[in-house]
């Protein structure tokens, strides 16, 4: 099956009882369990029924999950109320004392809870430049338990070789996690090529509308699938029916969607890539891309971010203060172009030395390419660079 088709037509189409062509909400904080309670006068024990309390488990929630566990070909998909709780909720399977390698250059929100909340509770890191595998394996020490990838990383695009990490990873016994938000399952499936996890900010390509906030996380056995429910169900930080309904509407069109914006991400960038005032344009699609042979053998396109440095601050700072097709805002994947400032919004909680090491300079800017024409971007964009 094609997988656009599959986006559609994953079990989840029409609703079992009344065959309304969408998943049913429900609303709900708690289940009726007075059956199960019914059935313990016969046999002497309650028997446990699949709904209780909608911490633990909500229909509308478990068809996005079995929905984004078919997409990225896992045994078992969790969701969250936010991008951060999946990764949260996913490194809640580790203990203090166990070490994790993770990308230098992962979302800023990432970097963030591994070097704080995580660091004071004993989980260790230590982050390397992925786009060189070598780097990974070189910074596994005897308490290491995982590596956390991104690719293309967030905000500089690197391309990490993700079946070379997942050689490193299976030959040391560690588990592999990989963030797709960039991506989604349409462009690159990281657990057909060996991840044990996928996480998602759900807010971004697969909402697809800015208009929800939402975290999922696949694994790749049941057996990890039962440590994250675990921290699920724990932790709590699920979300609201009305959030997982927004997510599952926002999926059917995904494919639409993302095809649209990469064509225009492509354009764009390419143009930009010739501009007077543009120092550097990071985007897999450009063949002068460092990481696009590697990015065409394990994923089906170049996605819709892409990233360019102006020559000097001051028309950095024009750009986002007079582009007018553009938002300038944070995130990204929605319908409308998003242009963020890294320094100032997704990485401004890390250290400024750390940063410019990295090449997150105050002249960096991150697009998200929506569904405008990109003849209209490219036009409204000149004119905010001239």
């Amino acid at each position: 099956m094609d997988f656009g088709t599959l986006l559609i037509h994953n079990g989840h189409e029409a609703d079992p009882t009344t065959g309304a062509l969408g998943v049913t909400l429900y609303q709900t904080s708690t289940f009726d369990q007075g059956n199960a309670y019914k059935d313990a006068i016969d046999s002497g024990s309650v028997s446990p029924q699949e709904y209780d309390y909608a911490r633990s488990g909500n229909p509308t929630r478990k068809a996005l999950e079995e929905t984004i566990a078919s997409l990225e070909r896992g045994a078992r998909g969790f969701a969250f109320g936010s991008g951060i709780a999946a990764v949260s909720s996913v490194l809640g399977i580790f203990k203090a004392g166990d070490h994790i390698v993770a990308a230098e250059d992962i979302y800023g929100g990432s970097w963030r809870i591994l070097n704080t909340f995580y660091k004071r509770w004993g989980l260790e890191m230590t982050p390397v430049d992925a786009s060189d595998s070598k780097n990974v394996k070189k910074a596994i020490r005897p308490n290491t338990k995982a590596i956390f990838l991104e690719t293309p990383s967030n905000p500089l695009l690197k391309i990490t070789d993700l079946k070379a990490c997942f050689t490193i990873a299976k030959e040391a016994g560690l588990i592999s996690i990989v963030d797709n938000t960039f991506m989604t399952p349409l462009l690159q499936r990281p657990i057909e090529l060996g991840a044990d996890i996928v996480i998602h900010s759900a807010t971004k390509f697969l909402g697809g509308h800015s208009d929800v906030i939402s975290g999922l996380a696949v694994t790749k056995t049941e057996e990890l699938g039962k440590q994250v429910y675990a921290v699920q169900n724990g932790f709590g930080a699920v979300p609201g029916p009305w959030d997982v309904w927004l997510v599952i509407r926002g999926i059917k069109t995904l494919k639409v969607r993302l095809e649209a914006q990469e064509k225009g991400a492509k354009k764009i960038a390419a143009w930009l890539s010739s501009h007077k005032n543009v120092e550097a344009v990071y985007y897999p699609g450009l063949e002068n891309h460092p990481g696009k042979q590697v990015n065409d053998a394990q994923a089906s396109g170049a996605g819709a971010v892409f990233s360019f440095k102006t020559k000097t601050l001051e028309q950095a700072r024009k750009f986002l203060g007079t582009v007018k097709l553009a938002a300038a805002a944070v995130s990204l994947g929605g319908v409308e172009t998003i242009a963020s400032y890294p320094v100032a919004m997704s990485h401004a909680s890390i250290p400024q030395n750390e940063r410019e090491r990295l090449g997150i300079t105050d002249t960096l800017i991150r697009i998200s390419v929506g569904l405008e024409n990109p003849d209209d971007l490219i036009a409204d964009f000149d004119e905010a660079l001239a």
